[in-house]
């Protein structure tokens, strides 16, 4: 029996792994292995069949683990961590004042660090791919890419499109460059973004669409997220954000709507007709106050959609669990449905559907031969797992990342026993933890709720 040690993982030729189970799109299938060479799954299969046709291979045995894939954040802002913990308590339309200041303030080398740390947590919660949704911060956006690239996760990379105010006056041109820049990146893959849809025109909007299903990209925009935005379009437009969507012509495929908390039956049923995908943000939800989106209806009605963080937390196992969670609060104790969505739906849109969301069904997101070796080892021996009656739902609640020994990307060991592998961790926190306190220093940023801290002191001298 070989010692499980990074050492064993992280070698330059093809792996044959051994775990105890797979986690396939149908479920666990115990006695599986996979093979895992230039950055993909070579084959997947029954065990000893794989022993077989690759007698070459050694077989490195994974006791006590299970292999699934790796989780899939559709919607965050990779620049914004720095801010994370300004976050909580804060009303609607906390953009305004907080992550617009916040990321004004940025230089290069904060942009870097605050992606890159982004990253690194991301990495430490299961998450093997992330879509960023577009940096407001005034530097170069491969500054971003390079931090993905440096962290080793797969990124969905926003270039933001916004125009409505003369931001950018050539938006189409940076946004054909963008997308040439990254076509055949290994882990970057090119995206366009706008704000909000009042934040561009409505001819951007149109030919942003149609560039990125060319392309076969994806335009992500915040959309039917606050009350506030929804009044505005209705005020301006006479239809709601997603309706104005479809009355131009930008919905489709090509589209990830974020947030997508405020829909009526009509909304529904013009994602469904159109194919657009949507960022279930359940945390998000959480912390901002802003409605929860019917994702159980949505899965009803087979709308596409995955589930992101908003930057709130890198953590997979507590969205999927956030996730279930929401829809049970929100939807599930009114009608009395004791399931909603069982855990096989969370897990799913976590990773698949995740990956469909973003544009990248047919790279990653499923353990499958020809796609992408982007995974994860969890310790199922512990307390929490060991004890298995229904793998998927007890993933879902009763996960955690510190039951992740390794997180693999593009077949490369990225992350081990929740320290990344080849640089230093630590050493990026420190360096982060300094160059935060100088932005939000710099930063205009306007917080309504007080610190805990402050809270309880006014509560005590009452």
């Amino acid at each position: 029996m070989n010692q499980l040690t990074h050492h064993l993982l992280d070698g330059p030729g093809p792996l044959l792994l051994v775990p105890d189970a797979v986690l396939l799109p149908e479920g666990p299938a115990d006695g599986h292995a996979v093979v895992v060479g230039d950055g993909s799954f070579l084959a997947v299969g029954p065990a000893g069949a794989l022993m077989r046709t690759h007698p070459h291979l050694d077989p490195v045995r994974l006791h006590g683990h299970l292999l699934m894939p790796g989780f899939v954040d559709a919607h965050h802002h990779l620049t914004q961590s720095f801010g994370s913990a300004l976050a909580f308590g804060e009303p609607s339309e906390i953009f305004r004042r907080l992550w617009v200041p916040l990321e004004g303030a940025l230089d290069e080398e904060s942009a870097y660090v605050a992606a890159k740390l982004a990253a690194l947590e991301a990495l430490r919660g299961g998450f093997t791919t992330v879509a960023d949704a577009g940096t407001r911060a005034g530097v170069d956006v491969d500054v971003v890419a390079s931090a993905a690239r440096d962290a080793g996760i797969r990124c969905v990379l926003g270039l933001v499109c916004n125009d409505a105010d003369d931001e950018n006056p050539a938006v189409l041109d940076s946004a054909e460059k963008h997308i040439l820049r990254y076509d055949g990146d290994p882990l970057v893959h090119p995206s366009l973004a706008v704000s909000v849809p009042e934040a561009a025109t409505e001819d951007t909007l149109r030919r942003t669409a149609r560039l990125a299903a060319e392309s076969g990209a994806v335009v992500q925009i915040h959309v039917n997220e606050h009350l506030a935005g929804v009044e505005r379009s209705l005020v301006r437009h006479g239809l709601r954000p997603l309706e104005h969507l479809h009355a131009i012509g930008a919905l489709g495929p090509q589209l990830l709507a974020a947030h997508a908390t405020l829909l009526t039956p009509r909304e529904l049923t013009l994602l469904a007709d159109t194919g657009t995908a949507v960022s279930y943000n359940p945390v998000a939800s959480a912390w901002k106050g802003n409605a929860v989106a019917p994702a159980t209806a949505m899965a009803e009605r087979g709308i596409r959609f995955g589930l992101g963080t908003d930057g709130t937390r890198g953590d997979g196992f507590r969205l999927t669990e956030a996730a279930e969670f929401a829809q049970r609060l929100a939807y599930g104790l009114a009608t009395g449905d004791s399931s909603c969505g069982a855990g096989w739906t969370w897990l799913e849109h976590a990773t698949r559907g995740g990956a469909d969301a973003v544009g990248l069904g047919g790279r990653t997101g499923t353990i499958a031969a020809g796609l992408a070796a982007d995974f994860l080892l969890v310790d199922v021996t512990n307390p929490e797992l060991a004890l298995s009656w229904d793998l998927p739902w007890e993933l879902v609640r009763r996960g955690n990342r510190d039951q992740i020994t390794a997180v693999f990307v593009a077949g490369r060991l990225r992350l081990w026993r929740g320290g990344p592998v080849g640089w230093d961790g630590p050493a990026l926190v420190r360096q982060a933890a300094a160059l935060s306190r100088a932005a939000v220093g710099r930063a205009a940023v306007t917080r309504v709720h007080p610190t805990s801290t402050t809270a309880r002191e006014r509560s005590t001298s009452r």
